[in-house]
């Protein structure tokens, strides 16, 4: 398993502190990993077909420059 150092403001540490002292979570490491997992879920198919377009974009630009 990779490990990953994220350093993170006050305010939102201390609400990560807070759902797991509360009992939402058994960790900070769960409650990150599942934040991570759900943002991967939800975005996605909006990443890759961003991606796609900008790599659309610059191929054209580039067809364009070499054509000139």
């Amino acid at each position: 398993m990779k490990s990953v150092l994220v350093e993170l403001p006050d305010k939102l540490a201390a609400e990560l502190d807070a759902l797991v002292r509360d009992g939402w979570f058994h960790s900070e490491g769960e409650l990150v990993r599942l934040a991570l997992l759900e943002f991967v879920r939800r975005y996605r198919f909006e990443l890759t077909e961003q991606f796609q377009q900008e790599d659309i974009a610059w191929a054209l630009q580039q067809k364009k420059e070499h054509t000139e």
